[in-house]
This record gives C-alpha cells, sequence and structure tokens, in this order.
C-alpha cells in the first residue's frame, strides 16, 4: 500500500559530504548527532530538533514549519514525520543535500545537535497551558537547558533520556525515562518528584522514585547532581541507563538528598 520514494542510485558515501565534514566541524558535530544511516545507499535519515534554548520542546514558529516545508518539498521527496519525542525526521535525504539541508535548518535555529541527549526532553505543557496539570513543565525544561547548555558537555554525557510531565496523567512519559519528573501540587506549591532508570526501548523498565518532592527551584540542580554522580562512577564508556541499573537508586538518591 506505501510504495517507496522515486531513490536515484547513488554511490553508498557522497564524496560531496565527504568533504563538507572535513571542513565544517560545526556541521560535522551536528551530523553526528543528529542523523542516522539509510537502508538506501547515498541517502541519510535526517532529525530536526524542536528543542532549540530558546523556544519550548517540540514548539516552532510558523516561518519555521514554513522553511521546513520548502526544505522537505526539494530535499526529502516532500514528506516530514513526526517523532513521539517532539522532533520531525526528513528520512529520505540524498547524502548529497545533507550539507546544504544543514545550512538552511541552521539559519532557522532548527540544527541545534542535542538529539538523544539530556537537552532533547520530552516536556508536557504543563500549568502553563494545561487545566489539567499541578505543576509547571516548560519553565523547568528551560532551567535545565540552561544548565546543559554546553554542547561538549552534554555529549560527553551521551543518551540520556529526560521525561517530564506536569500531573499524573503522564503526558511527558515521565515513567519511562532515564530521568523522569512529575510535577505535584505541595500545599499550593508546586514541587517535583524524580524518578530513574525508566526505558521506553526494548529492554522497558519503569523507573523507580528517587526521593522526597524537591521545590521547582532547586529541580535543575538535582538534575545536574545525578549526572555529576553518573559522569563520576561510569565505567568507561557505561551509558546513564546502565551505570544506573548496575549501581542501583541509593547512591543515586546520596549524590542528590545528601546522606540521612
Amino acid at each position: 500500500m506505501f510504495q517507496p520514494p522515486a531513490y536515484v542510485k547513488r554511490p553508498a558515501r557522497s564524496v560531496a559530504l565527504s568533504a563538507a565534514l572535513a571542513s565544517d566541524t560545526k556541521f560535522a558535530r551536528w551530523y553526528e548527532q543528529n542523523t542516522a544511516d539509510h537502508k538506501i545507499g547515498g541517502y541519510q535519515i535526517v532529525y530536526i530538533s524542536l528543542k532549540s534554548r530558546f523556544r519550548p520542546p517540540g514548539d516552532a514558529t510558523a516561518d519555521q514549519i514554513d522553511a521546513i516545508a520548502d526544505i522537505a518539498e526539494k530535499y526529502s521527496f516532500g514528506e516530514i514525520r513526526t517523532t513521539h519525542e517532539q522532533n520531525l525526521v526528513l528520512g529520505d535525504v540524498a547524502q548529497d543535500d545533507v550539507y546544504e539541508v544543514w545550512k538552511r535548518l541552521d539559519a532557522f535555529d532548527l540544527a541545534t545537535p542535542n538529539i538523544g541527549t539530556i537537552t532533547d526532553l520530552i516536556c508536557c505543557p504543563g500549568l502553563d497551558f494545561c487545566a489539567l496539570a499541578n505543576a509547571g513543565s516548560i519553565g523547568v525544561a528551560a532551567e535545565i537547558t540552561d544548565v546543559f547548555e554546553d554542547y561538549d558537555r552534554i555529549h560527553e554525557l551521551g543518551a540520556v533520556k529526560l521525561k517530564m510531565s506536569g500531573c499524573i496523567n503522564a503526558c511527558g512519559h515521565h515513567h519511562v525515562g532515564h530521568i523522569g519528573i512529575l510535577g505535584i501540587d505541595k500545599n499550593g506549591e508546586e514541587y517535583y518528584q524524580v524518578m530513574l532508570g525508566g526505558s521506553a526501548a526494548d529492554d522497558a523498565s519503569l523507573g523507580k522514585w528517587l526521593g522526597p518532592a524537591i521545590p521547582k527551584d532547586q529541580i535543575a540542580g538535582a538534575v545536574e547532581k545525578v549526572l555529576d554522580f553518573y559522569v563520576q562512577n561510569r565505567i568507561g564508556g557505561e551509558e546513564f541507563l546502565a551505570a544506573y541499573r548496575r549501581l542501583g537508586r541509593e547512591p543515586f538518591k546520596e549524590a542528590v538528598y545528601g546522606t540521612h
């Protein structure tokens, strides 16, 4: 029922792409983080990050949407896909065109090189837009993104899935985040519970509560403590989820709350 696009036979590896990667380090960083191999030789999958630190997660302006539509029309057979992680995908970009696609995305602040990292977080609308919410989400997401604004740092942290919900309805999937955050109302004030160890991948698991709810102005710092402890205790290139499963909850709890 779904016919493949009219792919053109191309070399398995584009000479133009290799030259651009060698000459432009900013492009090379984006390419490594925001693209994936395609099953058809000479093509690449391009992820458009909607996680700029200048907008709420998953948000885009009218001008950006127009730009994405134009890029998809010219470079990806007119097709754009959405992901449950609040990003967009151009599924069929010729490798010869990837550098030009990146330049056009970058001109509209759509080339943040953070797919799969701590700042590529899922965030529900929270109290700012949702009548069901108990606490805000967008402001907390901005604070976390500000803490981890250095790309060298977030890339060194590797794959970290942070998911945040403003209420127990869990629109942000917090219960299956490597780090999950749930906003709650505590005597009329916004507090946040932290979960660790969740996964929505093939190794699916539900996160476990780390400890008492944390005030809004301390939650970004708590996330930083969790990740600092991970970096100090990981073995080699061990990813966050693997390190948490090896170490268990208690040492992370102590890193955030101190010794009781």
